[in-house]
């Protein structure tokens, strides 16, 4: 077993200032982690920029050439979400590595990859850039596999922020399935239990809140007896993640308290999942995730998963407000998915 990890220099030379929490420190920690402690069965390639029909897929005309101009410039395009003079260069670059790994396992080179990108990706909407993030790296990646004749596509969605530019660009379809567990009431105040899409995509959208203080054992509850039943019904030909480790329990910004076992478990249903439905073909591409260490264990532990490790999600009292929302989300979906 091989899985391909998409990573480059460029990536680290996004910088959106001293003191934002997605400095270049979170993926030199990562590497710094895994030269330290390889894990053996990695193979390490190198990513291409995106195309712009590829981003054209996700992206209006209008926020590409606004990224266009920004190339090259330190601009504050709100609160957050800021640029250096590479920003736009290592943002390309990053939609690419997730397209290219897509690429890669729907042609068979490898059953896994994993796209370490920065900056990251899911809050990026068709025409706006926020939450850190100017294209929506994952978004891009699953319309590149339905141009590669997938029909069926599921977003598996971790980080502890509600990926509202995701689901935004897939509201209406049902070609590419989006699910989403994370906090809520939380930035960016979407994913509610009832927002579930709309038109044809109208139960195509699963959305997860779950309060603050949840941890491995509420996440194991969630993938168990809602997002791995309705995505086992899909029957996808590939599963995507937006793999956020900011749901993790020493994370400055989240409010969660899921630990490496935790994240190495929900890597291990999505692999799981993606065996038992289409032939393993599992993309992860990174998203947040701001106290170095637990960044850097918890990305090293899925991709042990991703070699072959397993890890079960581990037992334990389920919170009280986690089963409302699942009862509040199955509710929603029952119509949709009758198996729930």
């Amino acid at each position: 077993m091989s899985t391909l990890l998409y990573w480059d220099p460029l990536f680290a030379r996004h910088d959106p200032g001293v003191g934002h929490p997605e400095s270049p420190a979170r993926a030199e920690a990562i590497l710094a982690l895994l030269r330290q402690e390889p894990v053996e069965g990695l193979v390490l390639r190198s990513p291409r920029p995106a195309t712009f029909e590829e981003l054209a897929r996700v992206h209006t005309l209008a926020h590409l050439r606004m990224l266009e101009d920004l190339r090259g410039r330190s601009v504050a395009l709100d609160e957050d979400t800021l640029t250096s003079p590479d920003s736009v260069d290592a943002a390309m670059l990053a939609a690419g590595a997730a397209v290219g790994a897509v690429e890669a396992v729907l042609r068979g080179e490898a059953p896994h990859a994993f796209a370490l990108v920065r900056p990251p990706g899911h809050h990026a909407e068709p025409d706006r850039a926020m939450g850190f993030c100017l294209l929506n790296n994952v978004a891009v990646a699953a319309e590149a596999a339905r141009a590669l004749g997938a029909r069926r596509v599921l977003v598996v969605d971790w980080d502890v922020h509600h990926g509202n530019g995701t689901q935004a660009a897939f509201w209406e379809r049902r070609d590419v399935l989006y699910q989403s567990v994370h906090q809520f009431p939380y930035y960016p105040g979407t994913g509610e239990v009832l927002e579930i899409g709309a038109g044809e995509g109208r139960g195509y959208t699963v959305n997860v809140p779950l309060p603050a203080a949840c941890g491995d054992s509420d996440y194991g509850a969630v993938f168990e007896e809602l997002l791995l039943p309705i995505g086992r019904a899909y029957r996808p030909d590939l599963v995507l993640v937006s793999a956020g480790f900011d749901p993790h329990q020493d994370d400055p910004i989240g409010g969660m308290r899921v630990t490496e076992r935790g994240f190495a478990a929900m890597c291990t249903s999505v692999r799981e999942l993606a065996a038992e439905t289409c032939g393993g073909k599992l993309v992860l591409v990174l998203e947040g995730g701001y106290t170095l260490g637990g960044l850097a264990r918890s990305v090293h532990a899925c991709l042990e998963v991703l070699e072959g490790r397993t890890e079960h999600f581990p037992g334990g009292q389920v919170g009280r407000s986690t089963r409302e929302a699942l009862k509040q989300s199955r509710e929603a979906l029952l119509p949709f998915w009758p198996t729930l």
